[in-house]
């Protein structure tokens, strides 16, 4: 047994890709945004993802969202309230979210030309991506994500009705 130290890493998340060991193929370098289609049609079905935009139907600037996810995706409400009132987050469900988060930084690096090779729905490759499973009674603060949630839009809500045009009769 030593009497060194144990060093923690300086940063909670270690992600990297490591350098390719051979030149990139030019040809699907070129084709790459449409040979991403099918991994990207997997990954919005996985994780929730949306499509919209901040015009609104009637260009009002309400807003739309359309979520299409039928998997879930990264799961936030219902840990949240696990972690709220029982103070508890499930390692399987922690390991789902890793996985989804490794997942979509697989298809990160394919579509910005980091890696050459195909993304894989269960394997590493060469994409590295980690973080700790949290101690909750420890480590988190139960009432955090409540707070930090409901400040920006408790904010937001003050500053648009503000901001409302006055109607006049």
């Amino acid at each position: 047994m030593s009497d060194a130290p144990t060093t923690e890493p300086a940063y909670p998340v270690q992600f990297s890709v490591d350098y390719p060991d051979r030149e990139l193929d030019r040809l699907s370098t070129a084709f790459r945004i449409f040979t991403a289609i099918p991994i990207a049609i997997v990954l919005a079905l996985i994780s929730a993802g949306g499509a919209g935009g901040p015009g609104g139907w009637d260009g009002e600037g309400r807003g739309f969202f359309f979520a299409f996810g039928a998997g879930g995706g990264v799961l936030v409400v219902a840990p949240l309230v696990m972690i709220l009132f029982r103070q508890k987050y499930p390692r399987w469900w922690f390991d789902w979210n890793l996985n989804v988060i490794r997942f979509e930084n697989r298809v990160a690096s394919y579509l910005f030309l980091l890696r050459d090779e195909y993304p894989s729905t269960d394997e590493e490759q060469r994409v590295h991506l980690d973080f700790p499973y949290p101690d909750v009674k420890n480590d988190l603060n139960r009432w955090l994500p409540l707070v930090s949630g409901c400040w920006p839009s408790l904010t937001t809500s003050f500053w648009s009705s503000s901001r409302s045009p006055r109607w006049s009769s």
